[in-house]
């Protein structure tokens, strides 16, 4: 088996290949977070563990993975993510389309149709 296939039920192999949008089944109807999506949930399950509403320990994934988050997210606050869902979810996008749009905020269309495929 090669990279990027994977083995379904029945033993036939599945392509998979963000260029075509071929992600897998399990992503079919599965919503894409933005980065900065992830930032809100991830600091809003620090707060909670600050406030001792959670209890679970954080793992060093989770601490790199805000660190990661921080780092790359492009809208910090809730009502900028909304308003970028609204205007982005307007065009006839899969949701991974719209998501890597929305996290790599292209200066123009030619860079947004060479980054993302389609």
């Amino acid at each position: 088996m090669t990279s990027g296939q994977r083995h379904l039920r029945r033993g036939a192999l599945e392509n998979e290949d963000a260029a075509t949008l071929s992600l897998g089944e399990e992503f079919i109807n599965s919503q894409c977070l933005y980065i900065s999506e992830v930032r809100i949930l991830l600091e809003a399950q620090q707060d909670s563990k600050e406030t001792g509403t959670e209890n679970r320990p954080t793992t060093s994934i989770t601490t790199k993975t805000l660190d990661y988050v921080r780092t790359f997210s492009r809208f910090t606050n809730r009502d900028s993510v909304r308003e970028i869902r609204q205007l982005l979810g307007k065009d006839d996008l899969a949701q991974f389309e719209v998501a890597q749009l929305a996290n790599l905020c292209c200066e123009d269309a030619e860079e947004a149709k060479a980054l993302v495929p389609r």
